[in-house]
């Protein structure tokens, strides 16, 4: 079955198509057809069907794995709500999910003066640079590159990280504890090095997430960026009308 000869561009035309079976006929995890597959089934080009899969992609509604094909995305409740109060272990294990945390970089660096900008310290001094890869069922969920005060966590080594959470080790190991979290987030696409390690395409939709963390004096503790998966995120806002 061919694509109607409208004015419309045939990849957007399959884009609707596509986006309409996986609305009402395809489940979270099904394998679309091949490339070819729907160059056959539509008369179109390679190309064409190629142009129409990246736009889905940058929507969310696919993911597209090297070497083994195009899979619905999940965009069901089973992703991670960011309105509620945060902690990736916690939020994982409540949805029946099992997370665990690599740690790919543990030093000490110095404050430049954008990182002494954002932690409140002084330009030069000592801090802790903490970079993760957040899985939950051994699906890559969310890199993140946290930074922390030396000076509030002197004895800090990586071993304590890698047998607990980052946010019990500020309480209860440094009782630290800690106030509020300030979160902002912005629609962006994958870079090369954040898109290896999540396992997606490069270009592919995430969430740049920027995390503030104050102490019960409103000191900031924690200063975090994070790049999530598009697709196993979601964002919930609640409003109330007043009376």
């Amino acid at each position: 079955m061919a694509v109607n000869m409208r004015r419309q561009p045939l990849y957007d035309q399959l884009v609707d198509i596509l986006s309409e079976k996986i609305e009402y006929e395809y489940r979270p995890g099904d394998l679309m057809p091949s490339e070819r597959e729907l160059s056959e089934r539509y008369g179109l080009s390679r190309t064409t069907v190629r142009l129409a899969l990246q736009e889905l992609e940058q929507l969310g509604l696919v993911v597209r794995q090297h070497g083994r094909g195009t899979f619905v995305a999940d965009r069901s409740a089973q992703t991670t709500n960011l309105m509620q109060s945060y902690s990736f272990t916690d939020q994982m294990r409540e949805m029946g999910r099992e997370p665990h945390t690599t740690i790919l970089e543990f030093s000490e660096i110095e404050a430049d003066a954008n990182l002494a900008d954002h932690l409140g310290v002084r330009e030069g001094d000592k801090l802790f640079k903490l970079k993760r890869l957040r899985s939950a069922d051994d699906i890559p969920m969310m890199v993140e590159r946290s930074y922390l005060p030396m000076r509030k966590f002197l004895s800090l080594k990586r071993p304590l990280l890698e047998s607990k959470p980052l946010y019990e080790v500020i309480e209860h190991d440094f009782h630290e504890k800690i106030r509020v979290a300030e979160e902002e987030f912005f629609a962006s696409i994958a870079r090369t090095a954040d898109a290896h390690l999540l396992g997606i395409n490069e270009g592919a939709p995430v969430l740049d997430l920027v995390r503030t963390t104050f102490n019960m004096s409103n000191e900031i503790v924690e200063y975090t960026l994070s790049v999530a998966r598009a697709d196993q995120f979601k964002y919930k806002v609640y409003h109330h009308r007043g009376e």
